[in-house]
């Protein structure tokens, strides 16, 4: 089976990087975890300041921590402590960032990016602002379409991100998005990156394992 896994997480791999490629994306398929840490360790500048949103496939990955350990600038909004105003100013600071990381909530066959934002910080780096943007997917993220990539968002990405963050949606108890009104929402604004941003640099790595919600 592991094999077979194999034999396909590479082809759908090949397949995503050619379409990405298509659409104007710098793309990379690259088969494990660590492969994927060692290349954007590769390609990213030690003097290169970090910008990051907020993305279980990061910490998986654990890169940001290695960043900031060998030297790189880090403006990290997500540390201990920070109160809201503090938050806002370093996720503005984060759009001038020299580089910047983030995960996808689902992208598909023919290399589009479908992504689903609470306040928009992370959409809004991901197209415009950054010097260069790395996106990270995990192979479980790719889908047929959009249709399905709203879908997979819906089933999967939405329920279990406001169980991680503790709200109280209620997705939080159904499992499914319920297209909620109250003020704690996380599904504010939709991104289609049809084809590579003109002033935006993105480079997509496709990883051969499942990484992420």
């Amino acid at each position: 089976m592991d094999e077979l896994l194999k034999w396909r997480h590479d082809t759908i791999g090949g397949k995503l990087v050619k379409a990405l490629t298509q659409n104007n994306f710098t793309a990379t398929y690259v088969p494990t975890v660590q492969e994927a840490v060692d290349k954007l360790l590769e390609l990213i500048p030690l003097s290169a300041t970090i910008g990051f949103g907020g993305s279980v496939t990061l910490d998986q990955l654990g890169v940001v921590a290695r960043l900031e350990q060998r030297g790189n600038p880090v403006l990290n909004h997500t540390k201990p402590g920070l109160n809201p105003q503090e938050i806002r100013a370093i996720s503005r600071q984060q759009l001038l960032a020299d580089v910047y990381l983030s995960g996808t909530n689902a992208i598909t066959l023919d290399g589009k990016l479908v992504n689903v934002d609470s306040s928009g910080n992370r959409v809004g780096a991901m197209l415009f602002g950054p010097d260069k943007v790395f996106i990270i997917v995990g192979i479980n993220k790719v889908v047929k379409d959009v249709v399905e990539a709203e879908s997979r968002i819906r089933l999967w990405a939405a329920p279990l991100n406001n169980k991680r963050i503790g709200y109280t949606n209620p997705c939080s108890r159904t499992g499914v998005c319920m297209d909620c009104q109250g003020p704690t929402r996380i599904c504010n604004i939709t991104t289609i990156m049809h084809k590579c941003p003109k002033r935006t640099d993105v480079h997509i790595i496709v990883v051969g394992e499942n990484l992420g919600l």
